[in-house]
């Protein structure tokens, strides 16, 4: 029997590593639950729905983890949390290895070994497991929601007897998952929406949901994306080009939300002061990438900041605003991965330590740091 522990998340994040359905399909492969008690109500999932699937409710997050072979956890966990943890349990959660090195190493010291589902390598097998696209899509929604909220004017065009409201003029910066899903939550409000990116595969996607596509197309543009589909460095006389063709365009518009992140690097800086003061009182700015200290340069993580009139959003953590079904998709990217070590017949842990997917995400084991891109050299 695999034991699985799984804790409530602390900091104030409302979403939990396991649903009453994933729970069942653990069990189903061998597997026995332990979860702290009250861990998923904020998911609105009750120990009584976890227990009737066969899940073992523990009074703290110490017996949780005590005798677990393997610990689910939405974010890292600290080095003190894992002190009651056996050496060699095998831990997957949002590791965010890049963010806090010192803390990173006091969890390699503690003997787990570590995977970080942020990892999780971009191929077609591992697509039921990519919790940054889960979660991504759930946040590029919200994002939009917000900013409607917040907007205080209608989004879609009316016509009435006493004139015509006109629509929202939407703008979405980066075209990734979660710009994708913002685009077309724009749409379906009724909103004008354009976007921008400088990967050139992404024209096509923008004009596929109805927005019209802003960049600079020059040659360099067209080469602009690696094999992989991530987008190369600019010049800086491309970034310079597109920066005046960003400014000239934003301040027309009503509503504009910013998705750019760098693995492993602060985020790239879209929106300057300039454009902001450029910008027409009651918009609004939704930077997804506050966390990692925003897309605009006005942007304070945690905050709503008023700028002229112009309100820019620095929500962290999106997604856990919808915490049902946050914790639904990441319980299930946690189950698939847990699938890829899991012999199904003999019920038992069975590792592929050369399986691409599990050399993609380990990142600590037997003490050390192990994941290539983050060895010291």
């Amino acid at each position: 029997m695999i034991t699985i522990g799984v804790t409530a998340e602390r900091d104030g994040e409302p979403r939990v590593a396991v649903s009453p359905e994933t729970i069942k399909k653990l069990g189903n492969l061998g597997c026995k639950v332990r979860i702290e008690r009250g861990a998923g109500l904020k998911s609105r999932f009750s120990d009584k729905q976890f227990n009737d699937q066969g899940a073992e409710i523990v009074g703290s997050a110490a017996d949780a983890m005590a005798a677990a072979d393997i610990l689910l956890k939405v974010r890292r966990p600290s080095a003190a949390e894992l002190a009651g943890v056996k050496k060699g349990t095998l831990l997957a959660c949002i590791l965010d290895p890049t963010g806090d090195r010192p803390g990173l190493e006091a969890i390699a010291a503690t003997g787990v070994t570590a995977f970080s589902m942020e990892f999780m390598p971009r191929i077609t097998r591992a697509q039921s497991m990519d919790v940054l696209s889960s979660q991504a899509n759930l946040a590029g929604y919200k994002a939009v929601v917000n900013a409607a909220s917040l907007f205080e004017q209608a989004m879609p065009m009316m016509m009435t007897a006493a004139g015509t409201v006109p629509a929202a003029k939407v703008f979405i910066m980066g075209v990734g998952v979660a710009g994708l899903q913002a685009i077309a939550t724009a749409r379906r409000l009724g909103a004008i929406v354009s976007a921008t990116d400088v990967r050139p595969a992404t024209k096509e996607q923008v004009a596929s949901l109805g927005a019209k596509f802003i960049a600079v197309e020059d040659e360099e543009f067209k080469q602009a994306q690696t094999t992989a589909g991530y987008a190369k460095p600019m010049s800086a006389e491309y970034q310079k080009k597109q920066a005046e063709l960003v400014a000239s365009h934003i301040k027309n518009q009503d509503i504009v939300i910013t998705t750019a992140l760098i693995p492993g690097r602060p985020a790239p800086k879209l929106i300057s002061k300039a454009m902001v003061e450029s910008m027409r009182p009651g918009a609004v700015i939704v930077d997804l990438a506050a966390e990692r200290g925003g897309n605009c340069e006005l942007t304070e993580p945690g905050k709503t900041v008023d700028a002229n009139g112009v309100r820019i959003l620095g929500t962290i953590n999106l997604a856990g605003e919808l915490p049902v079904n946050a914790s639904s998709l990441y319980a299930r990217n946690l189950l698939s991965f847990l699938e890829t070590m899991i012999d199904k017949k003999e019920k038992a842990l069975k590792i592929n330590w050369d399986d691409e997917v599990i050399k993609g995400t380990l990142v600590t084991k037997d003490g050390a740091i192990v994941h290539p891109s983050l060895k010291k050299e």
